[in-house]
């Protein structure tokens, strides 16, 4: 009997899976394969190439500038994700702590950044950090005064973009944290408080352990993202040295449309994709061990 009335629900909810998977099989499958095919050729964006075989991902091993453009990415994400991770949860918990109106305001002024454009937000960053007229302009400097135009920099340009980044997406990942914050039972504060627990008990002792799933979720989140980032390191990236500003993304950009080698920029979005998998994956089985302990 159960059996059956299983069988029913899953044929009624047949209908509402199938447009789902049409979709996801049109714009994701299909494509991902029909990549995977082309990075096997040397193919050009206008025209179907020859089959090469792996002569695309031999090439690969031997490219400096793919090697940079890995080690940029991985650099911003080192930069970016764990830092952004832990201020977003500061803020949770400064934010949770205010009341009425200031909470609000709170929330809007890390919050805004994030539904900006991207155009607006570099614009931005420009404006303040531009080393003529910015009043963040002179915020850096080397040991002997100079100020140091930090988009042309080769060592300041990925600090300077992960702080950017930092900035843009933390009112995101500080709403995620504020709602895993309010799920906690009030409760279970009032009793640590009575037993006489100090502030940073309550967080070592109760709050950090029953926000760890919600701090998987916002690194996990984040560790996509910057994988994959491109707008803000691209439309920066016009005042900096140009290896050091390369990442992952933008160099498929740059080998498809600029050099119209759309089986190597295959190659290296299939590589992308393999890198930004295998991170994951290491990143959610060192959280898992972390949480076993």
């Amino acid at each position: 009997m159960d059996r059956q009335r299983n069988r029913k629900e899953n044929l009624a909810a047949l209908p509402l899976v199938v447009p789902f998977v049409i979709v996801y099989l049109a714009l994701f499958i299909y494509p991902s394969l029909q990549m995977l095919a082309i990075s096997f050729t040397d193919g050009a964006l206008t025209k179907t190439g020859e089959w090469v075989g792996l002569e695309n991902y031999g090439k690969l091993f031997r490219d400096r500038n793919f090697r940079a453009a890995l080690l940029n990415t991985l650099y911003l994400v080192a930069l970016t994700v764990v830092p952004g991770t832990l201020i977003a949860l500061g803020l949770a918990l400064v934010v949770k702590r205010l009341r009425g109106y200031w909470q609000a305001i709170a929330l809007s002024v890390f919050f805004v950044p994030y539904i900006l454009p991207v155009s607006t937000v570099t614009s931005i960053a420009w404006l303040l950090t531009n080393t003529a007229n910015g009043p963040l302009g002179g915020l850096v400097q080397s040991a002997n005064g100079t100020v140091i135009p930090v988009w042309r920099s080769a060592p300041w340009f990925m600090p300077a973009v992960a702080v950017l980044t930092i900035w843009w997406t933390v009112g995101f990942s500080v709403l995620i944290f504020l709602a895993g914050l309010r799920a906690i039972p009030h409760e279970l504060y009032e009793a640590a408080q009575i037993d006489g627990a100090s502030r940073w008990v309550e967080f070592r002792k109760l709050t950090w352990p029953l926000i760890w799933p919600i701090t998987v979720l916002v690194l996990t989140i984040q560790l996509i993202l910057q994988i994959r980032v491109f707008d803000q390191v691209y439309l920066m990236a016009a005042q900096a040295p140009n290896r050091s500003s390369t990442v992952l993304v933008h160099y498929i950009y740059s080998v498809a449309f600029q050099r119209n080698q759309a089986g190597y920029a295959s190659t290296v979005a299939v590589a992308l994709f393999v890198v930004g998998a295998s991170v994951v994956v290491l990143q959610y089985q060192l959280l898992r061990l972390r949480r076993a302990k």
